[in-house]
């Protein structure tokens, strides 16, 4: 059932978990509450528990360039990036609702946390600066989907939300990028120095000093603010005083259940106990994970991948050989891809070769099989093998520290400053922990203009993040979205069979669409434009 902005500002109800990774289940009464800190850390986890979800993680990848959702799943992402959608679309829909759930939630924490008695002053600030943290949040993710969104930091009526108006998309993110500022001496730091697996465990999944710089940053970022993005990632990459992160040796072990709570995570998605995801279902092999692969890679996404020497495949002395497509490519595109000659350990523990060309016998995974991905290709990246039932409790990655060095990487080049300081800070280090050795492709060279370290730090912040679903926002932010998204999805190279192929043979799963400007905001939705006819819509909807 849809769920609108006044149905859920109107909800009374605070529901609640202490621990971060429990679904929330238990319901209280504003008469039996805020009685002790107990009360108080529950309401809190209530805010977490809505901070974001494994549907929009993965979801956004398949509204990117990056991935194809074969389908309406992930709530119909498929016809956002396709370009065929409407204000009542069931991702846009459901954004909508869901952040201003949270916001609520945090808003009733921040303003009703000074009700319970005798509460200790330090508790309570770092209390209230998490759930401020979760609120900013919040508002960045609508202000980045909608633009201009209703706004406002205490808990309002049904009558207030039926009336609202929309507040400018500027004074929102001011308010963003003040809070994250104002919050920070009540955060704690997080030392992983000091316990097995780098957490300290009072910590885990919260919100720490370090994750208010980082997405602070990520906000600047977005904004264009390259000196304020500078600023803030050189309080994490030159001192150790608001935490002690660092990069994994290993690129592939960062998302595995054994190294959960590792260096390198800022800020995690909270899974385990009676909270699970089975995602991995709808990005594997279906011979892995018995059931339809529905969110694939693109050619696109497999193409952008370096050689081992530094060349993107279509520069000249690259070494690529289109006949042999997959051999010295940059190691993390085997880590996050399945490609046809990959091999994946399955739930039994045996190894499968994992065939996609067609003609190959099994063809349980080729492109021939109407269960097997469409393009050829499936993501390995966030597999689980320790799932039980394929339901995953591996922690989704919200910030991590590698994202930190590519944030300063891009804004030092915006601001003309990037050298080989700073290169061998930022992009030399991700592509020495990636396992590079070729001088062409870890030293920084001096010959590249502004323009074309552009493209360098571009390409390397999609081959490291990719599968973490930020892509989309790069997209958007960069105004290359109505270029890259007005092209079909394409899938592997075939030579036979009855496929839809470009003119170099590679198979076209779906041609896509981008309008400009219209599609770099969603529509609001229309079911919340019906209970309030003061929301106005977007340029073009």
């Amino acid at each position: 059932m849809k769920k609108s902005l006044v149905i859920l500002l109107g909800i009374a109800a605070l529901v609640s978990c202490r621990k971060l990774d429990q679904p929330i289940t238990r319901e209280f009464t504003e008469t039996a509450y805020w009685r002790d800190a107990n009360d108080a850390q529950d309401a809190l986890a209530a805010c977490y528990e809505h901070l974001s979800k494994d549907d929009y993680f993965f979801g956004n990848e398949g509204l990117s360039d990056n991935a194809y959702v074969n389908g309406n799943g992930y709530q119909n992402v498929t016809a956002i990036a396709n370009g065929g959608y409407d204000p009542s679309n069931g991702r846009v829909t459901d954004t909508w609702g869901y952040y201003f759930t949270t916001i609520r939630r945090c808003n009733n924490l921040t303003e009703n946390i000074g009700k319970v008695p005798a509460l200790d002053s330090t508790l309570k600030r770092r209390l209230t600066a998490e759930a401020r943290f979760i609120r900013a949040y919040a508002y960045f993710e609508l202000l980045n989907w909608y633009g201009d969104v209703p706004f406002f930091t205490n808990v309002i009526s049904m009558d207030a939300s039926r009336t609202i108006t929309r507040t400018a998309k500027n004074q929102v993110l001011q308010f963003v990028q003040s809070e994250l500022n104002a919050i920070l001496a009540d955060l704690p730091v997080n030392d992983y120095s000091g316990a097995p697996g780098g957490y300290a465990e009072s910590d885990r999944g919260r919100i720490t000093r370090g994750a208010a710089i980082a997405f602070s940053a990520r906000v600047h970022l977005y904004a264009g603010e390259w000196q304020a993005a500078a600023t803030d990632c050189e309080l994490l990459l030159n001192s150790s005083n608001n935490g002690t992160y660092g990069l994994m040796n290993d690129y592939s072990s960062i998302f595995t259940v054994g190294n959960e709570y590792n260096r390198e995570v800022v800020l995690d998605l909270q899974y385990g106990g009676g909270r699970t995801y089975d995602r991995q279902r709808s990005f594997m092999p279906q011979t892995v994970t018995q059931l339809r692969s529905v969110l694939v890679p693109t050619q696109d996404l497999v193409d952008d991948y370096i050689m081992l020497n530094g060349r993107g495949i279509r520069e000249a002395g690259s070494g690529y050989n289109e006949n042999d497509p997959y051999t010295n490519r940059d190691p993390r595109f085997e880590a996050t891809i399945l490609h046809h000659g990959s091999t994946v350990t399955d739930f039994t523990g045996t190894l499968q070769t994992i065939l996609t060309q067609p003609g190959s016998n099994p063809a349980t995974n080729t492109v021939d099989d109407q269960g097997a991905s469409p393009t050829g290709y499936y993501f390995q990246k966030y597999y689980d093998r320790a799932a039980t039932n394929y339901q995953s409790t591996l922690n989704l990655i919200l910030i991590r520290y590698a994202e930190v060095l590519l944030t300063y990487a891009e804004a030092k080049n915006e601001l003309g400053q990037m050298n080989a300081a700073v290169w061998n800070q930022t992009i030399r280090a991700l592509r020495v922990r990636a396992k590079f050795t070729d001088a062409g492709a870890t030293e920084f060279n001096t010959a590249l203009s502004q323009a074309q370290l552009r493209d360098v730090i571009r390409r390397e912040r999609r081959a490291e993040l990719a599968f973490e679903g930020l892509r989309i926002f790069d997209i958007r932010r960069w105004k290359i979205a109505d270029q890259v998204m007005n092209r079909p999805v394409r899938g592997i190279r075939v030579t036979s069979g009855a496929f839809n192929r470009d003119p170099n043979g590679y198979i076209i799963v779906e041609n896509r669409g981008f309008n400009n400007p219209k599609h770099y905001l969603w529509p609001v939705p229309t079911f919340e434009r019906d209970q309030n006819n003061n929301l106005g819509q977007n340029q073009g909807w």
